[in-house]
């Protein structure tokens, strides 16, 4: 079976290693979460389990979605995700999974929504070079030519000034260095896409299996 997670990310810290050497981690809040409904290769065509996470109110939840809950006999549940696995039948409706799923030592890929950065020049969103400063060029930090004059259009593909982040990122085989399975905690090595309090999905590294 794949192992997989929903977490919210609470930010980053350093702790100490055996040797003594300091080691940059996120914190991550990693469940419980709920097995709301299994999917098999039977019934639809492949094998996949939804996840639920983060509690929700019954008055904000749309009729649907509270009879989908009510199938699982499970309360409603605010983030809901799929995570396609090879075989589902070892998971069941209303099954709790916890940070333990995973221990230190594992590689995982994180997944989130990176943080969105606005509008941002050709410069600061594509790293191009900016214009000289001096003898009057009047032209310090445009996009530059975009290419053929005859075409009279501009390509596609074409490098141009626009909304920067906000972009789903996957970071992959990032170092487990501790479970916490009484506190919900993961700590993983490195940095994870996306703010403070955001969504996030962890699953097994495929690199790795």
């Amino acid at each position: 079976m794949i192992k997989a997670i929903l977490a919210r990310k609470v930010g980053m810290t350093q702790v100490y290693d055996e040797q003594g050497r300091v080691i940059p981690v996120t914190v991550l809040e990693a469940g419980p979460c709920r097995v709301v409904q299994v999917k098999s290769v039977d019934s639809d065509g492949y094998s996949s389990i939804q996840l639920g996470f983060v509690d929700k109110k019954e008055q904000l939840v749309t009729r649907p979605l509270k009879g989908h809950f009510q199938r699982a006999k499970i309360k409603p549940l605010r983030y809901l995700r799929e995570f396609r696995v090879d075989d589902s039948s070892g998971y069941s409706p209303g099954q709790e999974i916890k940070a333990d799923c995973f221990a230190a030592g594992d590689y995982v890929d994180v997944s989130a929504i990176a943080r969105g950065k606005g509008f941002a020049g050709s410069i600061k969103k594509m790293g191009f070079s900016r214009g000289p400063k001096t003898h009057g060029s009047h032209y310090h930090r445009g996009p530059g030519s975009l290419g053929s004059v005859d075409a009279a259009r501009v390509f596609k593909g074409r490098r141009l000034p626009g909304r920067m982040g906000g972009w789903r990122r996957t970071v992959q085989r990032l170092f487990v260095v501790e479970a916490d399975p009484q506190k919900n905690m993961l700590l993983v090595k490195g940095n994870v896409p996306g703010p403070r309090g955001s969504l996030v999905e962890i699953k097994e590294s495929v690199k790795n299996r």
